[in-house]
């Protein structure tokens, strides 16, 4: 879409306040170099050296000069590339000299601009005056480590972050909103809750822990009790898979670099990185008839992606995940109905956890795989089946992937964050190079269209998001542990044993509680946890007919019948129910 102005003004903000960084730290530190300083989201950054580590409490001195800098209301100008004051500040800056020899070799002149004392390399976007800035609708926010042009064999730059915002209010409210975020990281949750951990033996690969485990064979069942009613079929591929395959698919000329390539026995191999080539094998394997179609293959596949060591982070940036894959064969006749089909699937689910969901279609990139009229048609398919389902979408230019256009899927959470978790690919290509057929009613053979869909995208960074989005506290249904015990006192260990056998039996998630610390502990321990439902076992409960139960975020407790109290509980854990 295109900027608006008020966009286009405050990216002019935070450009300029990418310059006044700049001029802060050449005032603190003379014999600084300079790297990059652009606008980004939400604000803006610039990369430097200034002779020695960066610490957080620089951080207000230089802001404070910055503020300092805005009111003087200096002149934003473009200045002369041959002026004596620019030709000094390059014969100081070698990053910036790269970038001048790299502007020359590829016929470009390079711009300069002043603001105050410090001038820039730059191309333009600026306010005319630094009194155009909001003065309290900017911070700097943190510091961190780059390599200059992203290379681990250059050297290593410190990165100073800032946000701006053209209000106060507004830079208040996106304070509030990262803090909260803070609070729900889920690395931080990850641990406290028992879901996952990494270890550097396995970088970028969770090592999943039971509470962890739970959630995915949550999701696994929830996927497959709809796999059942709509259709699917579920299959399993290797993991280890030898290049004729990948050659074959068009993976090892276009996708190699991202990939785990290994050499046994004089082969090559690769870790699977994507399921679809295999799961075109298995299409392949017997005779199909268009009275076959439409044929749905689920796939839980384990794939590996090369990712660079800087870019891993928690459960959203792995090395090693597992995808909830589905592959679709179908006749030409059903393209629309099944993308319908697999939108609404996906909606239907993204909608249970609270999400709000947004489109678009990404077409033919560059390079790309197959001929132009077939990306054509596709892309024509994928909008047809957007609009007869009356969904409003997106275009996102040449973002498709090599084989076929697609749909992403994105999702809005809790903090008003927005992810890209799910996409439906439409690939002509796949079919033509493993030269899949069918029999139609002509005895003719003509290839079958693929369709590649993933709903969670990924478990690692489905459940990563999950953390976040409901701060570790779970809906019922998904919840590692769905209802603490709490005993008293020991004398009242037996009726805890009886009420653990009893609920399990209920199918309830329980863990029992009986140590010798305090009742108060306990319920503090449990609420860390965020249990759902948390039941203190004393003198009155063991009849087993009515329980004091806490529930998960009130204070106060409600006495309730025990049997009555289960099979709501079993209600809402059937239903899927977010309500306690």
């Amino acid at each position: 879409m295109p900027a608006t102005p008020a966009s286009k003004n405050l990216t002019a903000i935070r450009h300029t306040l990418a310059h006044l960084l700049a001029h802060a730290v050449q005032d603190q530190f003379p014999q600084a170099t300079f790297a990059i300083g652009p606008a980004i989201d939400n604000g803006f950054y610039y990369d430097v050296d200034v002779g020695r580590p960066l610490r957080p409490e620089d951080l207000p001195t230089l802001e404070r000069r910055m503020r300092h800098l805005v009111k003087q209301g200096l002149a934003v100008e473009k200045i002369d590339a041959e002026h004596e004051r620019v030709k000094r500040y390059l014969a100081a800056q070698p990053f910036k000299q790269e970038l001048v020899a790299d502007l020359h070799a590829a016929h470009q002149e390079p711009t300069y601009y002043q603001v105050g004392h410090f001038i820039d390399l730059c191309r333009g976007g600026h306010v005319t005056n630094t009194r155009d800035i909001p003065l309290d609708g900017f911070k700097l926010s943190h510091l961190a480590g780059a390599y200059w042009r992203g290379d681990s064999a250059k050297p290593m730059l410190q990165r100073i972050y800032g946000v701006a915002f053209q209000t106060k209010a507004e830079l208040d409210q996106y304070l509030a909103r990262q803090a909260e975020a803070a609070k729900r990281d889920h690395r931080k949750l990850g641990k406290e809750l028992g879901i996952f951990s990494m270890h550097d033996v396995a970088p970028g690969t969770p090592f999943w822990l039971p509470a962890g485990m739970i959630i995915i064979r949550e999701l696994e069942s929830l996927l497959r009790t709809e796999y059942q009613r709509r259709g699917f079929v579920e299959v399993r591929t290797p993991i280890l898979v030898k290049k004729d395959l990948w050659q074959q698919s068009g993976h090892w000329d276009h996708y190699r670099e991202n990939m785990f390539t290994l050499r046994v026995e004089n082969e090559d191999y690769a870790l699977k990185a994507m399921n679809c080539p295999a799961s075109c094998l298995i299409y392949g394997e017997q005779t199909r008839s268009y009275r076959d179609f439409p044929l749905r293959l689920a796939e839980f596949g384990v794939l590996h992606r090369n990712e660079i060591a800087g870019a891993l982070g928690g459960l959203f940036r792995v090395r090693g995940f597992t995808q909830d894959d589905a592959h679709l064969y179908c006749r030409p006749d059903q393209i629309t109905k099944e993308i319908g089909d697999q939108l609404r699937f996906t909606l239907a689910m993204h909608r249970l956890f609270g999400f709000k969901p947004s489109f678009r279609l990404a077409t033919r990139p560059e390079p790309a795989m197959g001929d132009p009229k077939l990306w054509e048609l596709a892309e024509r398919s994928l909008a047809s089946a957007l609009r007869s389902n009356n969904i409003p979408y997106a275009v996102a230019e040449k973002d498709g992937a090599f084989y076929g256009p697609k749909i992403d899927i994105d999702v809005t959470d809790s903090l008003g964050r927005t992810w890209t978790i799910a996409t439906i690919q439409l690939d002509f290509q796949m079919p033509e190079r493993f030269a899949l057929e069918y029999t139609d009613e002509h005895g003719r053979s003509p290839r079958p269209i693929m369709i590649h869909r993933a709903i969670f995208g990924s478990y690692e960074r489905f459940i990563g998001l999950l953390i976040e989005h409901f701060a570790g506290a779970f809906p019922l249904w998904l919840s590692p542990t769905q209802v603490e015990l709490l005993t008293v006192a020991k004398k009242h260990r037996a009726t805890g044993q009886k009420l653990l056998k009893l609920l399990t039996q209920a199918g309830l998630r329980v863990h029992l509680d009986d140590s010798d610390e305090t009742v108060g502990y306990k319920i503090r321990k449990a609420e860390k946890q965020k249990v759902p439902y948390m039941i203190v076992v004393g003198e009155k409960e063991k009849t087993l007919q009515r329980m004091a139960i806490r529930v998960r975020g009130k204070k106060q407790v409600r006495s309730v019948r025990l049997k009555t109290w289960i099979i709501q509980a079993q209600k809402k854990m059937a239903s899927r129910s977010s309500a306690l």
